[in-house]
């Protein structure tokens, strides 16, 4: 368990700015900190840095970017900060919210123009409510090139990253953080000093205790994140006096192939396709969103799903290097008719038939999803066999909206940030908040105004 302890007599070595954590967030916050002219460090405890970044589809929301302009999409920070508080309810700190969605365009652009990223809007789709399109990606649509990137831009300009060294202790003297301890994978034990902290350690997803403590709703479901989610920062966090929020609010996905293992893109629900349980029946509203599909997937006889669409739809999912894995991995069926495809899928042929053709022309349906304007799905069909699964945890440390942590009595850590998954984001308490590529969104902006703070 991480804890806290007082700073030793020694440090084996010393850094101006420590890292811990070497996904998305601690790349962009090593690539800020170094360009403020402070010495960094990034430690990672896998061998290599992935984190839940390589997990997902790599897409950041941004709002009044030179890509949206480019592409012709009228977009503000102020109607972004609008559909993240009215996806979480108005559960969400609105200063928090503000600073992220005027923070957004910038850091895309930083990363586009100073390091070379090559962004590109998602313009084919709409992403659950989202009122724009907004979604910035690199060319494979996947996060696993990203962290790539970040990583090799970093290590290009010379950071240091160290991996294999897990952080399990924060020095501190009162709310002034001094260093950290850190295991190496033969089990000694490392100290190293530093001038300011960052956590970008990810949240708690890993640690089936403090899920089934914090959100019991998902507790039974699949893993589907990054197994050094352990929540070591709520453990420090508990120890230092530092406050926590939202510790309920998770990312869910229902949309994973199954037994495959492989995220499903929601494109294939947003352009028109459903979901059906093991009967051939349709069961909720699909268009709610991927996160809030988890619990319904869950729900239904067996904890499984098959999500229906068509080839027009395939096309458009197969900008996603995970939909082309999964139809490598023959996950994605496909059929000339709704009777071959029930076939196929182990499924009733009427009512596979009729989940595929019975909605309105417009308006909306018995389950309150809204047609207008929305293509009808036309042979061949596609079916895959999916699940829910908890994704990330969205809860974590409060921060001042800069990434300082706040103490319990209000007051800031002088040196202490927390970003991406150790911070608390912007889903409200439960699953019903989640907006798409908030857990980026959160990375790269709060890890870009932690990194480039002077302490």
């Amino acid at each position: 368990m991480a804890d806290a302890a007082p700073t030793p007599d020694a440090f084996d070595f010393e850094v101006g700015t420590l890292i811990v954590g070497g996904g998305a967030c601690g790349m962009v916050a090593a690539l800020a900190a170094h360009e403020a002219g402070q010495e960094v460090l990034v430690i990672e405890a896998d061998p290599v840095p992935q984190g839940s970044t390589a997990l997902s589809a790599g897409l950041i929301p941004a709002a009044g970017t030179a890509f949206q302009r480019d592409a012709g999409i009228e977009d503000d920070p102020d109607r972004f900060a609008a559909d993240i508080q009215a996806k979480a309810h108005s559960e969400n700190d609105p200063a928090l919210v503000d600073a992220l969605a005027r923070g957004s365009a910038p850091v895309v652009e930083w990363l586009a123009e100073t390091h070379g990223l090559p962004f590109s809007v998602v313009t084919d789709f709409d992403y659950p409510g989202h009122s724009r399109r907004r979604m910035h990606g690199l060319p494979s649509r996947a996060g696993r090139e990203l962290i790539d990137t970040l990583r090799a831009t970093a290590e290009a300009a010379g950071i240091d990253v160290i991996c294999d060294r897990r952080a399990e202790t924060l020095f501190h003297e009162g709310t002034r953080i001094t260093g950290v301890a850190m295991r190496r994978p033969d089990g000694g034990v490392e100290t190293v000093g530093c001038a300011k902290l960052v956590l970008a350690c990810n949240g708690f997803g890993g640690n089936r205790d403090m899920v089934a403590r914090h959100m019991p709703q998902i507790e039974d479901a699949l893993w589907f994140g990054h197994d050094g989610n352990r929540g070591e920062a709520v453990d420090w966090a508990d120890a230092l006096g530092a406050r926590t929020r939202h510790l309920g609010a998770y990312q869910g996905h229902g949309n994973v192939a199954h037994p495959h293992g492989i995220l499903i893109t929601w494109a294939t629900i947003t352009e028109g396709g459903v979901q059906v349980n093991r009967n051939g029946d349709r069961f909720w509203n699909e268009a709610q969103g991927y996160s809030e599909a988890a619990r319904s997937v869950l729900a239904q006889p067996g904890g499984e799903a098959w999500t229906l669409f068509d080839s027009r739809i395939a096309g458009i999912a197969r900008q996603f290097e995970d939909f082309r894995n999964a139809e490598a991995q023959g996950a994605v069926v496909t059929a000339d008719t709704p009777e071959a495809l029930a076939e196929a899928l182990g499924l009733p042929p009427a009512a596979v038939a009729r989940a595929l053709s019975d909605r309105p022309g417009a308006g909306e349906d018995a389950f309150g999803r809204d047609w207008t304007g929305v293509a009808s799905l036309a042979p061949p069909y596609c079916g895959v066999r999916v699940t829910g699964a908890l994704f990330h945890t969205q809860g974590g440390l409060e921060t001042d909206g800069t990434g300082r942590v706040l103490h319990e009595d209000g007051s800031v850590f002088p040196n202490l940030f927390a970003a991406g998954g150790a911070a608390c984001g912007v889903s409200g308490k439960g699953d019903s908040g989640y907006l798409s590529g908030n857990g980026l969104l959160a990375a790269v902006v709060l890890g870009r105004a932690a990194g480039a703070a002077e302490v």
